[in-house]
């Protein structure tokens, strides 16, 4: 019985293979010793374009692992991961090809791999393929496979074999050629083929597969088992090998979902009630889907998990865990069902798929939990329930993530290339304001129900080719309203939507409304007419430029309000406010907070903050408060005011600061800030200094790619320095109190393979004036030694101060800091632990060379500093320099040791060697030649984890 069912799955499987169009049958034999995959594989495709093809382009994605230099090596740079360049070769992957032949003549084709796309086949055919023709091509190859720990996928530490986009697939020509490199972003474009995958492994492994099931044979002789899966209409490549798989299986009335998406302490029962559910939805929302199977996995959902409390740990997480899962199990079978259906370009036209299930998503907590706040149970508790953000729901968050770097002025328009986008934009932002948009286009069209209309697109366009004009084009045939300002301004560019209520005008049967639209675009606002703070009112305004009035019938209104249930993602909902008849205070009154909030528009918040820091060993520990107007999302306009208690030296001290922030959308100049701040704190024992500090910076970065990430930076500012030393200090002030006018640019390339920065520096004092250059450059090379180069120059201008002070002049290892920008924790120690804290700036040097009279120079400085790697962290450095003193003649100074790289310019060890002085490291007190970096500040830690993001 079981032997005619084969037969008869084969007949049905060589029956449709001869009517297909575009056919790939897979004969894969798996070496679990050698990680290696042999592959045998037929591809058939059609030629469905008016041109003819004389040649075409495969992709080889498993190609993409096999040198530090292809596309995806380039890629796990730029997000600061050293882990692929680290790698050994044998823990990377590559393909070995043995030969592509067309089989209709058993004719070896030419083909070679792109210069640019390494991971990219070109074919060169032997006769062109003319417009409704078919090409087979038969390929014998190997694939080594790279270990799991780059992407997720490929051989894992249980030795399991986790492959997507594993085999050699067809790329799209629609009229050109659709070929793209991997870059860890998941998004191949291939098209739709009828595939047979037939795989030997290792009896004791097991395949899961969202294809169906033909047969599994084993055989004891070789304790090898054939596994053989067939799909029709089929994109998703995607194969589970493992020993002990976690896949459940859940029958449902539409489909069978497979998935090993996990919960603690959910049990099975429950898990399948819910599968069943979110099966339901999507069938309503999404079409019937085309296939028996449709499976998730746990790197599915890591790749795009649930972003903000859902991650914290279990023990403290604010949602119940059905809550849980449900929304995870849904988040990620929505993504997988619409790129199944929905044949989109995925690098270009992802947009469209991404705000789909963030839309749906929108529509079943809406459905299923409307009363779901956005902090889930935390809401509930005292003390939480009074802060804006426990009043808000769960929807919320795509709002306030997809705010997040458009406050910042890094954000990046919907159709933009998803290799282009800055990570936070590709996983988060863009997903997010996607979804966001569409929910903002369905309160917009209300002539139709645009869920609805939405779902008759999907099952019209079910696996056929589709673009993003046709969706354009099937929305404007079913609503009367103009959508044009969604494709053009909403998607398409950068614009920000920013309305404000500017003026209310009453008469004896009329109010005027002056709307002001503080952007150039088209985007509608809805206006809420608000009596006793209930609802009596709405309307769409459209075609606001530059501000539009309009005029109601006279009721009894007491307040207009725009955009009143957050529905449309505002850049600035501070100003939506305007009451009939009222003060400033009316519109929005006074809040304050303690701790930061989320935004409440409704009022002018005023937030409060303990503050405990330590920023010095002459302070010691700080108490106090921080009364400041930042919230959760960055304001242009930002004032703080920090008075503190400093333990140990039993004073007052603190800081504050007002900074307002323009930002330039669309130029290389893209951010300006200006403003003042001031501060009052112990640079010694009973010695304390007074900053005051305006100041004006300009931003420029490359508008065209923000992943470059390089930044230049022109600031001109003034800083002022009072010092008032008491009785019992242990400085004397030489100098008297001054102002230093500084003018700097910088050039900023950050990164972990490559790095480079370059500042030049001028300062204009009363009695002195300098200019200073300073260039670093670092580099891991494809051998994985570290390389690190700094160039230092210094020269003075004028020098009219004190000859037997060094206060103002250039110093070869500890600067003087007299502008007090460097956190020393004890700047004015000579001696003891504190006293060998290094910061890299100006010469450099590790050894402190005063015996030499070489520490500072007064006329000018020339220092180069050099590190190499000897093992992992530990490195080499060396020093040299020339020191240049009025009166003196120039000094050749050197030093060299070795270096513990921990967390470059985080926390490093210096350990001298030999110097000027000798054997450093034979003389007497060496555990006081020993230097150190250290960073406290919570600010600057916080960015070794953003840089990846932004």
């Amino acid at each position: 019985m079981i032997k005619r069912l084969f037969i008869l799955y084969s007949f049905l499987l060589v029956s449709a293979f001869s009517l297909a169009q575009n056919q790939i049958n897979v004969k894969a034999d798996v070496d679990v010793e050698t990680k290696t995959i042999s592959i045998a594989q037929s591809i058939i495709y059609k030629n469905e374009t008016n041109d003819t093809l004389k040649e075409i382009y495969l992709h080889d994605w498993n190609n993409s692992y096999s040198s530090k230099s292809t596309p995806l090596a380039k890629r796990f740079e730029e997000e600061f991961s050293t882990k692929f360049h680290l790698a050994s070769d044998e823990q990377r992957g590559f393909t070995v090809i043995t030969s592509i032949k067309e089989s209709s003549n058993d004719s070896i084709l030419d083909f070679e791999y792109l210069e640019e796309h390494p991971d990219v086949i070109k074919v060169i055919l032997t006769e062109p393929l003319s417009p409704g023709d078919s090409y087979r091509l038969d390929l014998s190859y190997a694939l080594v496979l790279p270990d799991a720990t780059f992407t997720s996928y490929g051989f894992t530490k249980n030795r399991d074999f986790e492959l997507k986009y594993w085999y050699i697939t067809p790329a799209v020509y629609d009229g050109k050629w659709h070929y793209y490199s991997n870059k860890n972003i998941d998004d191949l474009y291939i098209p739709k083929a009828d595939i047979a995958l037939t795989i030997t492994h290792p009896f004791n492994y097991r395949p899961t597969s969202e294809l169906d099931l033909i047969s599994a044979t084993p055989d004891p002789k070789t304790k090898t088992q054939v596994t053989v899966y067939y799909g029709k209409d089929r994109i998703d490549t995607y194969l589970a090998l493992q020993k002990f798989p976690l896949f459940g299986f859940v029958q449902t009335d539409d489909l069978i979902l497979i998935s090993n998406i996990n919960e603690r302490g959910l049990s099975g029962s429950d898990k399948a009630i819910l599968t069943d559910k979110i099966a339901q939805f999507l069938t309503e929302n999404l079409g019937e889907y085309p296939h028996k199977r449709l499976l998730v996995s746990r790197i599915d959902y890591n790749k795009n998990p649930l972003y903000g409390l859902n991650q914290l740990p279990d023990f403290i997480r604010p949602f119940p865990d059905p809550f849980q899962y449900e929304l995870k199990l849904l988040k990620t079978a929505l993504k997988k069902y619409i790129d199944n259906i929905l044949l989109l370009n995925p690098r270009k036209e992802h947009w469209l798929s991404e705000g789909l299930q963030i839309y749906f998503m929108i529509k079943y907590v809406e459905t299923y939990y409307p009363d779901m706040k956005l902090l889930g149970t935390l809401a509930d508790i005292w003390g939480v329930r009074a802060f804006h953000a426990a009043d808000l729901n769960f929807n919320f968050q795509y709002f306030l993530y997809s705010m997040e770097l458009a406050r910042k002025n890094r954000d990046q328009p919907l159709n933009m290339s998803k290799d282009s986008l800055l990570k936070f934009n590709a996983n988060i932002a863009n997903k997010y304001k996607a979804g966001v948009g569409l929910n903002y286009l369905d309160k917009f069209t209300d002539d139709i129900n645009l869920s609805e209309t939405i779902t008759t697109f999907l099952v019209n366009h079910k696996l056929k080719p589709v673009s993003i004009s046709d969706f354009e084009t099937y929305l404007n045939t079913k609503t009367e309203k103009n959508i044009d300002w969604f494709f053009t301004d909403y998607v398409g560019t950068r614009k920000k939507i920013d309305f404000k209520i500017k003026k209310v005008e009453t008469t004896d049967d009329s109010i005027r409304v002056t709307i002001k639209n503080k952007r150039n675009n088209t985007m509608p606002i809805s206006l809420f007419k608000l009596s006793n703070d209930s609802i009596i009112g709405k309307q769409w305004v459209e075609n606001i430029s530059g501000t539009k009035t309009i005029s109601l019938a006279k009721d009894s209104t007491d307040k207009f309000v725009l955009d009143y249930y957050n529905v449309i993602p505002e850049f600035n909902q501070r100003d939506n406010y305007k009451s009939v008849n009222g003060s400033f205070l009316n519109n929005k009154p006074l809040q304050f907070r303690l701790f930061k909030d989320i935004e409440d528009p409704y009022y002018n918040q005023v937030f409060f903050m303990p503050l405990v820091e330590f920023k010095n060993i002459y302070d010691g520990l700080t108490l106090g408060t921080k009364i400041y107007n930042k919230t959760i999302l960055r304001k242009r306009l930002n004032y703080r005011f920090s008075p503190q208690y400093a333990t140990r030296s039993k004073a007052l001290t603190g800081s504050t600061s007002v900074f307002y922030t323009h930002n330039i959308e669309n130029k290389n100049l893209f951010d300006i800030t200006y403003g003042i701040s001031a501060g009052y704190q112990s640079f010694a024992e009973d010695a304390f200094f007074t900053r005051i500090r305006p100041s004006i910076t300009f931003r420029f970065r490359n508008d065209d790619d923000f992943r470059a990430d390089r930044i230049d930076n022109i600031t001109a500012r003034y800083v002022s320095i009072n010092r008032d030393v008491g009785e019992d200090a242990v400085v004397e002030i030489d100098e008297p109190d001054y102002g230093v006018f500084n003018l700097r640019y910088t050039h900023f390339n950050p990164g972990r393979i490559n790095f480079s920065s370059f500042n030049t520096d001028f300062q204009i004092a009363s009695n002195f004036s300098k200019l200073s250059f300073n260039y670093e450059f670092r580099r891991l090379t494809k051998s994985n030694r570290n390389i690190n180069i700094r160039l230092f120059a210094g020269f003075f201008l004028k020098n009219n101060t004190d000859p037997t002070s060094d206060f103002f002049s250039f110093a070869l290892d500890r600067p003087q800091d007299y502008l007090f920008d460097l956190n020393y924790l004890g700047r004015s120690e000579d001696a003891g632990l504190f006293s060998q804290q290094i910061i890299i700036a100006e010469g450099g040097f590790k050894s402190q060379l005063d015996p030499l009279g070489a520490a500072f120079a007064n006329q000018w400085m020339t220092t180069a500093n050099f590190s190499t790697s000897i093992w992992r962290y530990i490195q080499a450095y060396g020093d040299i320099g020339l020191v240049k003193n009025k009166y003196n003649s120039t000094k050749f100074v050197y030093d060299s040791g070795v270096r513990l790289n921990l967390v470059e310019d985080f926390f490093e060890l210096y350990f001298p060697v030999y110097s000027n002085l000798g054997w450093e490291i034979a003389q007497p007190n060496y555990e006081e030649r020993i230097r150190f970096i250290i960073t406290v500040d919570p600010q600057v830690l916080l960015g070794l984890f953003r840089r990846k993001w932004y």
